[in-house]
This record gives structure tokens, C-alpha cells and sequence, in this order.
């Protein structure tokens, strides 16, 4: 991080330094990325005349060590420096509480007319934490009637930002954006910083992440909501797309290290051996002949959506099935998904992890842990890490972390490294992965009661190598990578599992007195599904963003 030469704007703090003085880095020097005819981290994109590139060093512009997440604040800066030729889109923001790590999309009109960026014709002042000398003023750009401002600028005075100081873009190259992440807070006004994200994303969508932030200002009556992202307007908006041989790179350089939890006996298995050792395809109306699935599971039927025809089950003989239920590490794999992400700006590698078996679930209320019985039990578990990638540098920007039926990004800077992969830990039986060691409680924090996700430092999986396979990358044209016939299976990879849950809590918790009961009960029902799950290519996932509560 490039510091700003004196201390103007900053909220005073203690002496101790705070994780944002510090930029983040990957443990191991980076690789380069095999050459190709694509634009793969090349520095610039093309949007379809408008030229971006992305800036990760920043001036320090305003900073408070108060409130925000973990109560240290946020820091405001200002890309520097900004590329000749570029213009810079508005300022960047992010919580005190980790290292320096993030970046801002600068542009360059390369089309025909040069029509498509002009600066603001004003700004309006949204919001300031107080008078000249250690205050915060934020403007929000005034675009011309056909433009859209991208972000916000931030000066530590009362007079405005020059004209040129961030740009507009042309509306037609501009998406809607939404808040992602809230970054900082004041309870002056009821201002609050977010950090923005297109407001559609997926495979085919074509909105680009700035990395700017917008604001907030209950008592103003400025139109903040105005602000917009980017646009991938270019006919190829996946020609920056790594092509195989970087995928297989990226996958070198930073699949994930797993953790499995060392009383946890559901170990995942590669989906050939689950069929090769028993697994039997059960078709409605006729359960008692269930079929053989073959090894590569071409018998399989195909299509159909998840309409209750087929499933699978665990093998008929008792010990056979408990067999199969602990898997198979040794030979387990991560299957992955290739998609094009934020307008073919990023690259999302979701690898997912199959276990023939889900564990039953334990609860936690007060000091005591209870085992939940058949509870969280189900056969078939699909779980998945996603890592986005920049198509500008190849970069490791975020991981995201599948947690049952939802799940959370984490920023590259938030985890834990074994060289320049992350780690990651798969919970005890749910197979929920979190960024560390301990317990996360699923539930009601006030009550004390809630559904353990215990994480500890067990056997673990090393998907490097052959332990990741690519099963899926659609953008790179018909026939560059076989999909195996399994992954076109898209009915339950588990029968459903049929049980009463007040019977099974009153029988797992009769110690605890009623109302704790059925408080316990309510959540089983909010967070534990005992159906068995359908496979990757039927989750939302599959050609849209990963799905994370907004915080």
C-alpha cells in the first residue's frame, strides 16, 4: 500500500497498528501463468470499447478506528497510481480489521466515438464526520443526462473534488449494483458505507465489479442509490477466460488444502468408487429391483430435473453399506466447474467433494451437547469451495465456503495459507466447510441453543494434482473437457429420508425442559434437511452466483 505523506484525516486511535496498515501478500511468490491467443491476465479487458484494468495500490485518503466490524473502523482510500491514459472510477474502502488487500477498476475510452466516459459536471456532499482538520467529507459525482457515476470520492476539507478526480461512464456501459458487504457505519445521520456488487450475476450476466462503495445517509436527500457498476459490452465478453492450461495452473497454484475433522468417520470418495462398491439406483414403483450403477455411471438417466423417478441409495447388505458410508479418502477428488464470473472478469473454480454419507447432527444448548439421533442424517452430500480469480492478474481474490444451504465468501487475506493455497475445514458429519478450527454454533446466540459445526485439524485432503479433476467448463466450447454422464444425473443422490422430528428431539433431549424443546425442534427444521441432496449441476450455483446471506 502506497501511504499518504502526512496523517490528515485520521481519526485518532491508540498507538497499536491496525491489520489495514499492513498490506496483504500470498505467502509464496506467484507463479507466472502459461501463455495463450487470450486476453487471460493480460492487465486489461475490453469491454467493448471501454478499456479496464485493475489497481490494487492505493493512497490512505480518511480513516476512523471507530465502529465497524470488530469495532476498528475503516479506512477511505484513492487508487495511485492511475495508469496513464486511465481514469479512475471513484475511491475504495474496506474494515480496519484485516490487511490491506483489494482493488479498483480505472478505464480508458478505446472506441470509435471517444464519447463513452466524461467527468462529472459537480458533486453533491452526501455526508461528513465533522469540520476541517481530522474529518471525513464524501461527494457523490453529478453525471451528465446519458451518464452514470461508478463511486464515490473522499477529501478530508470541505472543498470539493476536482472534475477530473473520478470519471463517468457512458449509461449504456453501466449495470445495477447493490450492496454486498457493510463496511463502516455512523450513527451521525445514520450514514453507512457498503461496498457494491452488480446486482445480477452469473454465467451470462454482464455486469463487471468496480470495486467501489456507495453510501448511505438517512437524513439527506441525496439520490446515492444512483451509482452503478460496470458493463461487459464486448461480443467476447469471455475472451479473457483462462484457457485449459492456465485452468490447470490456477488449480496448481491455489486449489484448497481440507481439513477433516479427526472424529468425523464420513470421509468423502471419488464418485466412481462409490459406484463401483455398491451404489444402487432405485427408480419409483419398482424399489424392490434396484439396478447396479456402472462405474462411470453411463446408466444413469439423464435430464428430467429432480421429479422424485430415480434415486440413489447405499448398497442393500448391512455391512457393505456401513462400508461405503466411512468412503474413501485415499481416493477422494474435487470435481470442478469452470464459469466465467462479473461480466468475464473473473474466473469461479467451484470444486465439489462428494460423501456417500452425512453424519447425524449434535445440538449444543448451554454447556451441554446433544446427539441428535437419526437427525442430519442422509446419504448423498454434495459440498463445494469456490475460488474466484481474476482475469486481469490471475490473482486469488476470495474463497467461498459452502455451509449447508447457504454459505459465506471470505477475502484471500481472511485465511489461513499452506504455501499459496488455502485451508480449509470441513465440519464434523454436515461436511460444512469454515476458514478455522472451532465451533460454529448454527441457532439462537441469546438462548445458548444451536447446531454444532465443530472444525479441528484431522486427516487431510490435498486436491492438488489428480485429486481435482475438471468436469465442467462450458465457455471454452464443446468437446475441451468430457463431462462425465454422472454429472447429467439430475434426480436425488439419496433416497429421502422420512422421520418425526419432535419424536426424535423429545427422545435426544428429554432433559431439557419444554419450551427448550421445541425452541431446539424449530431450529432442526430452519437448518437440517434429511432429504438427500441432488448433485452440483442442479444447485443454483451451477450458472449463477454463489448464495450468501448479505451482511
Amino acid at each position: 500500500m502506497r501511504r499518504s505523506k502526512s496523517c490528515l484525516g485520521c481519526v485518532p486511535r491508540s498507538t497499536a497498528a491496525l491489520p489495514v496498515e499492513r498490506s496483504f501478500a500470498l505467502p509464496a511468490p506467484m507463479q507466472s501463468w502459461p501463455s495463450s491467443d487470450g486476453g487471460f491476465a493480460k492487465g486489461i479487458i475490453d469491454l467493448g470499447g471501454l478499456e479496464a484494468r485493475q489497481v490494487t495500490t492505493f493512497d490512505k485518503v480518511w480513516s476512523t478506528a471507530q465502529g465497524g466490524q470488530d469495532g476498528l473502523g475503516a479506512t477511505f482510500f484513492q487508487p495511485s497510481p492511475v495508469p496513464a491514459g486511465f481514469r479512475a472510477l471513484g475511491h475504495y474502502t474496506q474494515p480496519n480489521n484485516r490487511p490491506l488487500f483489494g482493488h479498483v477498476l480505472v478505464v480508458r475510452d478505446a472506441s470509435d466515438t471517444g464519447a463513452l466516459l466524461v467527468s462529472p459536471v459537480d458533486y453533491t456532499l452526501v455526508w461528513s464526520s465533522g469540520q476541517d482538520g481530522g474529518a471525513g467529507f464524501f461527494w457523490l459525482p453529478m453525471a451528465p443526462d446519458g451518464y452514470r457515476a461508478v463511486g464515490i470520492a473522499v477529501t478530508t476539507t470541505k472543498d470539493k473534488p476536482p472534475l477530473d478526480e473520478v470519471v463517468c461512464v457512458r449509461a449504456d456501459f453501466t449495470d445495477a449494483c447493490e450492496d454486498e458487504e457493510s463496511v463502516w457505519s455512523s450513527d451521525k445521520d445514520g450514514f453507512s458505507a457498503t461496498a457494491l456488487r452488480p446486482a445480477v450475476r452469473g454465467i451470462d450476466a454482464r455486469g463487471v465489479h468496480a470495486g467501489t462503495f456507495g453510501v448511505h445517509v438517512q437524513s439527506s436527500t441525496a439520490a446515492t442509490t444512483t451509482l452503478a457498476c460496470l458493463k461487459n459490452n464486448s461480443g467476447a465478453y469471455t475472451s479473457c477466460m483462462p484457457d485449459l492450461a492456465q485452468l490447470h495452473a490456477l488449480l496448481a497454484a491455489y486449489s484448497p488444502q481440507v481439513y477433516l475433522h479427526p472424529n468425523d468417520p464420513y470421509m468423502p470418495s471419488s464418485v466412481p468408487w462409490y459406484f463401483e462398491n455398491g451404489a444402487l439406483l432405485y427408480q419409483n414403483g419398482s424399489q424392490t429391483a434396484p439396478t447396479p450403477v456402472v462405474a462411470d455411471g453411463s446408466n444413469l438417466p439423464q435430464g428430467g430435473g429432480n421429479d422424485g423417478a430415480y434415486w440413489l441409495d447405499l448398497p442393500v447388505d448391512k455391512g457393505q453399506r456401513e462400508r461405503v458410508k466411512k468412503g474413501d479418502l485415499a481416493g477422494a477428488k474435487a470435481y470442478v466447474q469452470a464459469k466465467p464470473m462479473l461480466g468475464g472478469t473473473a474466473t469461479d473454480l467451484a470444486l465439489w467433494f462428494f460423501y456417500p454419507f452425512n453424519g447425524p447432527a449434535r445440538a449444543k444448548v448451554g454447556p451441554l451437547t446433544i446427539p441428535l439421533g437419526m437427525i442430519g442424517e442422509h446419504v448423498g452430500d454434495w459440498e463445494h469451495v469456490t475460488l474466484r480469480v481474476s482475469n486481469f492478474s490471475g490473482d486469488l481474490l476470495r474463497v467461498y465456503l459452502s455451509q449447508h444451504s447457504t454459505g459465506t465468501w471470505m477475502e484471500a487475506s481472511q485465511l489461513e495459507y499452506l504455501g499459496n493455497r488455502p485451508v480449509v475445514y470441513a465440519s464434523r458429519s454436515g461436511h460444512a466447510f469454515y476458514p478455522k478450527e472451532g465451533l460454529v454454533l448454527q441457532g439462537d446466540s441469546k438462548l445458548g441453543i444451536g447446531i454444532r459445526n465443530d472444525c479441528a485439524k484431522g486427516s487431510m485432503m490435498d486436491t492438488g494434482g489428480e485429486r481435482c479433476e475438471v468436469v465442467s467448463a462450458e465457455y471454452l466450447g464443446a468437446g475441451k473437457v468430457v463431462k462425465p454422464a454422472w454429472l447429467g444425473f439430475e434426480r436425488g443422490w439419496g433416497p429421502k429420508e422420512e422421520y418425526d422430528i419432535g419424536r426424535e428431539i423429545n427422545r435426544a433431549a428429554r432433559i431439557l425442559p419444554r419450551k427448550m424443546r421445541e425452541r431446539l425442534g424449530q431450529l432442526v427444521k430452519e437448518l437440517l434437511v434429511g432429504e438427500g441432496p441432488t448433485g452440483p449441476k442442479m444447485k443454483g450455483s451451477w450458472r449463477n452466483d454463489e448464495r450468501d446471506p448479505k451482511t
